[in-house]
């Protein structure tokens, strides 16, 4: 089995849902979590991958645990590989 690679697009879907579902604006979290718009906004289209540090940040300014955020990115994996069966 080869190396597998977490896939940014669904790390970045992922952080994008979860502002969704607390109706904030790129602006408004990349203002909370002091984190450039631009970049916030390539991590949310999966063009780059967020640091822990990133990560971390991110979450306290949603106002949910790291932990939340990684256990969507892994069921969100689980998901897919239960569709490729």
């Amino acid at each position: 089995m080869g190396m597998q690679q977490l896939d940014p697009t669904l790390v970045g879907g992922v952080i994008a849902r979860f502002r969704a579902e607390r109706g904030i604006t790129q602006e408004v979290l990349s203002g909370l979590s002091d984190i450039g718009r631009t970049h916030l906004s390539a991590i949310e289209r999966g063009e780059r991958k967020p640091t822990l540090e990133t990560l971390y940040r991110i979450s306290n300014a949603l106002d949910i645990p790291m932990s939340t955020i990684v256990i969507a990115i892994e069921q969100e994996i689980a998901d897919r590989q239960t569709q490729r069966k």
